[in-house]
C-alpha cells in the first residue's frame, strides 16, 4: 500500500506540477495577446488627416450589452451594429480646433437607422466644424432619410452615379393582433387612464383608433416639418423643395430613364456625382495618401478616445457637469447598458449626489418608459439629488413619453429637440387570460378557493368583478401620482396635466407650447444651462456610467479600433437584398409581442409608449 500511496503521489504532483506550467503558459498567452492590443487599440493622429464619420449599423445614445459579449461578437465578424453618438459628436467638435484635421469626411453607407433629434445633435456638431472654415465632405453610394439628412450638413455631396436619394417622408403603419389573440382564443384584459394611450391598441384592436390616429398625425407632420426645415437650410434649397422632391420623385425618375442620380442632381440634393475612387482621390488632394493608397484618416472613435483622454487631463482640478445616459426600457432591478434599471440608475444617480466634484447634473432621456415601480424610484433618487443642492437638468433624444417623462419630471429644466416624441402621460396594466384558448386544447380549470381572489392571475381562470374593480383602482391611483409629480415639477396645476394628459404624445415644439419642455435644444444647450444653475464658469463635462472592469473597457477600445480596420472606408459592400428588409420591418412588431408576456407580470403597472421611431 505504501509503495502504491507514493506512486499515486508522484502522479498527482506530476499533474499539478503540469497544470501550473500549463496556467503559466496560459497566462503569458493572454498577457501577450492583451498587450498586443492595447498596442493596437492605441491611435495617432497624422499630421494631415482626415477625420471620418462612418456609423455602423444603429446611432445610439448607448451602447447595450456587455462590453465583452460585443468585442466577441466583433471578433467573430458578426459586424458592429451601433455606433455612440456622443464619440462622433465628441470628435467632431474637437476636430474643429484642431489644426491636425483639416477636413471632415461622412461615410454613411453603413448607418442605418437614427431618429431625427440624434441625427439633429450631429448636425449641430457638423456645422460648428464648418464654421472653423474646414471642409466637410460626404460621401454615398446611395442615401436614405436618415442618412441625406446628415450628408446635406456637408458643404460638398458626392453620389455614385449608380446611386439615389430616397426620402420618404414620416409614417406610422403598427401591426394590430388583436384579431389573431381573438382567433386563438387569449383574452387580453386591459385597463388605462387616457384615451390617447395607444400602447395597449396593439393587443386589443385590428385598426387604429380615432384618438391614437389624430396625435401620430399631429407628431408625424411635426417631424416631417423640421426635417425638411434643416434640409433646405443646410442645403440652401427653398421651402417646400425637399416635399417637392419626394411628391415627383417617381415620375421625375421614370422621365430620366431610371437615372435617380441625375434626378437627384438636378433637384440641387447632391453638388456632384462620383464613384468611390474619384471621391478618394479629392480627399487624398486635401490630406495626402496613406501607405495604402488612401487618404490619411483617423476613426471618429479613435479620435475620441483620444481628445477624452486630452481633455480628462486638462479637467482633473477643476468642477464637472454630470452627464447621465438613461436609454432603453425602464424596467425593475439592475440592468445592463441600454436598458433603464430602476435599481441600477438610480445607484448612478446617488454616485453623482456623493461626488463632490460633480456639481450639476444632466440627465440625457431616450426612453419610451416601462415599469412605474422603477421609474418612481428613479424620481426619488433625483429628488434627493435636487435637495442635495446640485441642479438636475433634462435633455430629451428621440423619445421621452410615458415613463421616459416621468422621471424627467424633477429636473429645475427640461430641453428638447423639435423632433422629441413626449408626454404619454398615462398608465395601463395589460393581463392575458388563456381559459378559451386553452379549452381548444381540451384543457380546463377547476377547483376551490377561500375568497374571490383567490386563484386569480391564473392563466386558466377569467378575471371576476373583483379583481377588475382591484386593478382598475390600482391604474387610476398611479395615472393620479403620475399627474401630481408632473404637476408638482412643472409647476401647474392637477388640471392643467391631466387636460395635456390622457396619454397624448407630443412632437418636441409643441411641448414646449404647452408646458411639458422648458426649452429646445441639444445635450450642450443643456450642459450649459446646468452650469449655469451651479454657478460654474470653468468647468468639465463627465459622462458618468456604471464602473467597468480594466478588462471590459480594454476590449470595448478594441472593439471600436477593430470595426473600423476590418470594414474598408469604401470597400465593397455586400447585402442580401430582401431578407434585411423583412426583419427590419418585423423586429419592431416581435418585441411588442414579447412586451405583452412582460406587461403581463403580476403586481405590475406601466406607463409606455409605443409611439416608436417613424
Amino acid at each position: 500500500m505504501a509503495s502504491v500511496r507514493k506512486i499515486l503521489l508522484g502522479v498527482w504532483r506530476g499533474l499539478d506540477g503540469l497544470r501550473k506550467v500549463l496556467h503559466l503558459v496560459l497566462l503569458l498567452a493572454i498577457a501577450g495577446f492583451l498587450i498586443g492590443v492595447l498596442h493596437e487599440s492605441t491611435p495617432s493622429v497624422p499630421q494631415r488627416a482626415a477625420l471620418v464619420i462612418a456609423p455602423q449599423g444603429r446611432l445610439v445614445e448607448q451602447l447595450s450589452g456587455d462590453p465583452v459579449e460585443r468585442a466577441i461578437e466583433s471578433a467573430q465578424g458578426e459586424g458592429v451594429q451601433q455606433t455612440l453618438l456622443w464619440s462622433l459628436v465628441d470628435a467632431i467638435r474637437a476636430g474643429a480646433k484642431d489644426p491636425r484635421i483639416r477636413v471632415l469626411v461622412l461615410d454613411l453607407d453603413d448607418m442605418d437607422e437614427a431618429g431625427l433629434p440624434m441625427l439633429e445633435e450631429l448636425a449641430r456638431a457638423i456645422q460648428v466644424f464648418r464654421a472653423s472654415g474646414k471642409p466637410v465632405l460626404a460621401y454615398g453610394s446611395a442615401y436614405n432619410q436618415d442618412q441625406y439628412y446628415l450628408a446635406a450638413q456637408a458643404g460638398q455631396v458626392y453620389l455614385d452615379p449608380t446611386g439615389y436619394v430616397l426620402i420618404r417622408g414620416f409614417g406610422r403603419y403598427p401591426l394590430y393582433f388583436g384579431g389573431l389573440l381573438k382567433k386563438l382564443g387569449v383574452n387580453v384584459h386591459v385597463f388605462r387612464v387616457g384615451k390617447y394611450k395607444s400602447a395597449v391598441e396593439i393587443f386589443t384592436r385590428q385598426n387604429m383608433s380615432k384618438a391614437d390616429r389624430a396625435q401620430s398625425e399631429a407628431y408625424l407632420d411635426a417631424l416631417w416639418s423640421t426635417y425638411q426645415k434643416e434640409v433646405t437650410a443646410a442645403r440652401g434649397l427653398p421651402s417646400g423643395a425637399i416635399a417637392e422632391y419626394v411628391d415627383a420623385l417617381p415620375k421625375a425618375i421614370t422621365a430620366a430613364d431610371g437615372n435617380a442620380a441625375e434626378v437627384a442632381l438636378k433637384a440641387h440634393l447632391v453638388t456632384g456625382l462620383a464613384d468611390k475612387e474619384q471621391f478618394e482621390q479629392r480627399v487624398i488632394k486635401l490630406v495626402g495618401a496613406n501607405r495604402s493608397g488612401s487618404f490619411n484618416a483617423i476613426s471618429a472613435e479613435d479620435y475620441a478616445d483620444i481628445v477624452r483622454g486630452e481633455q480628462r487631463a486638462r479637467d482633473a482640478g477643476e468642477d464637472r457637469v454630470g452627464v447621465i445616459v438613461a436609454s432603453g426600457d425602464i424596467l425593475d432591478g439592475d440592468q445592463p447598458p441600454g436598458t433603464i434599471g430602476g435599481d441600477s440608475l438610480s445607484r448612478l444617480i446617488r454616485a453623482a449626489q456623493l461626488n463632490r466634484r460633480i456639481k450639476a447634473v444632466v440627465l440625457r432621456i431616450d426612453s419610451p418608459g416601462g415599469s412605474v415601480t422603477a421609474a418612481e424610484e428613479i424620481y426619488h433618487a433625483l429628488r434627493a439629488l435636487r435637495a442635495s443642492g446640485k441642479p438636475v437638468v433634462v435633455s430629451m433624444g428621440d423619445l421621452a413619453a410615458s415613463g421616459g417623462y416621468y422621471i424627467a419630471a424633477p429636473a429645475n429644466e427640461i430641453y428638447a429637440s423639435p423632433a422629441t416624441l413626449t408626454g404619454s402621460i398615462g398608465i395601463f396594466a395589460i393581463i392575458p387570460t388563456f381559459k378559451h384558448a386553452l379549452g381548444k386544447l381540451g384543457i380546463t380549470s377547476d377547483g376551490v378557493g377561500t375568497t374571490p381572489l383567490a386563484g386569480q392571475m391564473s392563466v386558466g381562470q377569467p378575471l371576476n368583478a373583483e379583481s377588475r374593480l382591484l386593478i382598475r383602482s390600482q391604474i387610476e391611483r398611479g395615472y393620479a401620482e403620475f399627474v401630481a409629480r408632473v404637476a408638482n415639477g412643472r409647476h401647474l396645476t392637477d388640471a392643467q396635466v391631466n387636460a395635456i394628459g390622457q396619454g397624448h404624445v407630443w412632437a418636441g415644439a409643441d411641448a414646449r407650447h404647452i408646458g411639458l419642455v422648458d426649452h429646445l435644444g441639444t445635450l450642450e444647450d443643456a450642459v450649459r444651462a446646468a452650469a449655469g444653475l451651479a454657478k460654474l464658469e470653468h468647468y468639465g463635462v463627465q459622462f458618468l456610467h456604471p464602473r467597468l472592469s480594466w478588462t471590459q473597457e480594454l476590449l470595448q477600445r478594441a472593439q471600436a479600433r477593430a470595426a473600423f480596420t476590418a470594414v474598408s472606408l469604401f470597400g465593397p459592400q455586400v447585402r442580401l437584398p430582401g431578407f434585411g428588409a423583412l426583419a427590419a420591418q418585423v423586429s419592431p412588431y416581435a418585441r411588442e409581442l414579447a412586451d405583452l408576456e412582460r406587461f403581463g407580470a403580476r403586481g405590475q403597472l406601466y406607463s409606455y409608449c409605443f409611439c416608436g421611431r417613424p
